[in-house]
């Protein structure tokens, strides 16, 4: 049994910052691809950002330059620093990663519930 737990998500004014957290628990041999997507209120689920095993990222355009990915591979946790939020950005946040479970030889993909972030004054 594998399960990822976001946190970190709340009501935050325009230009504030808040800090996603998902740790991965379970029967965990290796991880992958850890990533962060967003979905809005009647829109599709996007891609935010994400990261390789090795450190390489990747981001979304209307998030470049604002927000950070980092992951902790001893803790099989991955962030999300999000600086100079904007309305738009409001969301729910979801965690996402490829991981191999102990026993088996072949990765899966696997998603958390997600976390709220809204951006208001």
């Amino acid at each position: 049994q594998v399960q990822l737990v976001e946190s970190g998500g709340g009501l935050v004014q325009p230009g504030g910052s808040l800090r996603l957290s998902c740790a991965a628990s379970g029967s965990i041999l290796r991880i992958g691809h850890m990533g962060w997507y967003r979905q809005a209120p009647g829109k599709e689920r996007e891609l935010v950002a994400d990261i390789s095993s090795g450190g390489s990222t990747n981001y979304a355009d209307s998030v470049k330059g604002r927000f950070t990915i980092s992951r902790d591979n001893a803790k099989n946790m991955v962030y999300l620093q999000m600086n100079g939020l904007k309305p738009e950005d409001t969301a729910v946040y979801y965690c996402n990663t490829d991981i191999v479970r102990l026993g088996s030889y072949r990765g899966m993909n696997y998603w958390g519930k997600g976390t709220l972030v809204t951006v208001s004054s």
